[in-house]
């Protein structure tokens, strides 16, 4: 109980403007993300080709919550510069954005470059150069072009040199102006969510093998083209390049409990240390215990040989150290309850793997179903990092919070308050090296299977308009104070006027 006792005193703290630390060290820097598929629409213009998230909506649109899909999207294709202004009035260094291969190379081979995608990149990159506001690009955000996924997408393991020569293109095209790149966004979200599952595209349902085909895959891709990188472009582009890896962060629903401590360390390593651990670690390859698990459950299945198998003693070597800075997408918090098959979990499944049981039981609320605020989560997760990967840099790469779309939107201004806050606790007090930090998103986007059903922009978008307007929300007027003094925002007019009564009685 103390456990629990010492987080509710934090968080009433947080909520009196009683924040222990409010400002950011010297360096710090503030930006804002979006992804080519949620926000520039122009879906089949000028050459660009049919991708993955095209053909899932365009067939199978009762899979999406609310019917939209990212034919227009913001229509960001016809309307960069707007959200450049955008940007410069959020005062950001930063810009994170994705490219589109399926508009850079429609057969997602390198035999053919659309000239059209090369224009529209430059000219964007261009616009931001104007305004001094740094691009961190993301070579790829879940948009796998279509005629990739017909050869089999992230479970065949020609994608790594498909990827290789789509980054070596983008490096060779972009890189004079680009100084960070990701490779990836998300790994955990490409292999479980669209090949171990239904919940992304491609939606493949090969749960607990097609997975763990793709995160093999998937992580040589990314060490191949870190090596491009590091041997051919830093030399002259004197850039970094990372992956960016998410994680609900799983903690025990009782800290006493010792069975369900062990069992939370384990989900941590199955969700975040699939892809950290062999990057990051000192020791390489996929964690110990997943190897021990899903080779147990495979056993037990009568597979004569495991699903999931470690890397040889050449590809633990080629992966490992293959990222300048660790990437983290944050969101929420979850808890274990116990030992035993997860109710939802399939069988194989990756879920059934870890055996641990689940609850999103926990925290506040938010527009999204899965999304519980829980601050405190974050912060033990920067810190679980810190002490499992030998004190990395750490860029915040993805943090935000979503809505129904009103412009008063103080849930997620409180929701940044308090995960800023943690940020900086564990900056000062553990010091955990956190370099910047990127809100999500700009501006209200296509939000995948939820559609724009869920929104999380600092803008509002009215996608009934044809023209896309965009309507800036009280949480833009937040982080463009937080980006002009460094400092968490301590307005009255940032507080929720409900919250500001009880706070005065």
């Amino acid at each position: 109980m103390a456990y629990w006792t010492t987080i509710i005193g934090l968080l009433a703290l947080t909520q009196l403007g009683l924040a222990k630390y409010t400002k950011f060290p010297e360096g710090f820097t503030f930006g804002v993300a979006t992804a080519s598929h949620q926000i520039e629409g122009a879906w089949n213009v000028s050459g660009k080709s049919e991708n993955v998230w095209d053909r899932l909506t365009h067939t199978r649109p009762w899979m999406i919550a609310d019917g939209t899909n990212g034919d227009i999207a913001c229509d960001s294709y016809n309307r960069y510069r707007e959200d450049v202004e955008e940007l410069v009035y959020l005062g950001v260094d930063f810009y994170r954005l994705s490219l589109s291969w399926a508009r850079i190379l429609p057969t997602g081979r390198i035999d053919y470059v659309n000239p059209d995608g090369i224009r529209y990149y430059n000219d964007l990159l261009n616009a931001l150069a104007e305004q001094n506001i740094e691009p961190l690009v993301t070579l790829f955000h879940w948009d796998l072009p279509q005629a990739l996924q017909d050869l089999g997408g992230w479970a065949n393991p020609r994608m790594i040199d498909y990827f290789q020569d789509y980054a070596d293109l983008c490096f060779r095209e972009f890189g004079d102006r680009i100084k960070s790149w990701i490779t990836f966004n998300e790994p955990y979200e490409i292999c479980e969510d669209a090949y171990g599952d239904e919940k992304k595209a491609p939606a493949i349902d090969s749960h607990g093998v097609g997975n763990y085909l793709c995160s093999d895959t998937l992580l040589k891709a990314h060490a191949e083209v870190f090596h491009l990188y590091n041997e051919t472009y830093r030399p002259v582009q004197n850039g970094n390049i990372m992956i960016s890896i998410n994680s609900i962060w799983y903690e025990p629903s009782d800290p006493a409990d010792a069975e369900q401590v062990a069992l939370a360390e384990i989900a941590n390593q199955f969700k975040f240390g699939w892809f950290a651990h062999p990057i990051f670690s000192e020791e390489g390859g996929y964690p110990a215990i997943m190897i021990e698990n899903v080779a147990r459950q495979s056993a037990a299945e009568g597979l004569r040989i495991p699903r999931l198998q470690q890397f040889d003693d050449y590809w633990i070597d080629r992966i490992r150290g293959t990222s300048d800075i660790l990437g983290i997408n944050h969101y929420t918090t979850h808890l274990i309850t116990g030992p035993g098959v997860d109710p939802i979990a399939k069988s194989p499944s990756w879920l059934k793997d870890i055996g641990a049981v689940t609850t999103m039981e926990v925290g506040g609320d938010s527009a999204s179903e899965w999304l519980r605020i829980v601050p405190t989560g974050f912060a033990n997760l920067l810190r679980w990092c810190k002490s499992s990967y030998n004190d990395p840099p750490i860029f915040i790469t993805e943090n935000g919070c979503s809505d129904r779309g009103e412009l008063e939107d103080y849930n997620r201004i409180k929701y940044f308050n308090d995960y800023l806050t943690e940020i900086l606790n564990v900056i000062y007090d553990d010091g955990v090296n956190v370099l910047g930090y990127t809100a999500w998103t700009l501006m209200d986007n296509f939000e995948w299977r939820a559609g724009f059903s869920e929104r999380f922009g600092l803008y509002y978008v009215n996608i009934t308009d044809p023209e896309r307007p965009r309507t800036a929300k009280l949480s833009a007027d937040y982080y463009k104070q937080l980006c002009a003094t460094r400092e968490i925002p301590q307005d009255d007019r940032f507080k929720d006027p409900a919250l500001r009564v009880r706070t005065e009685l």
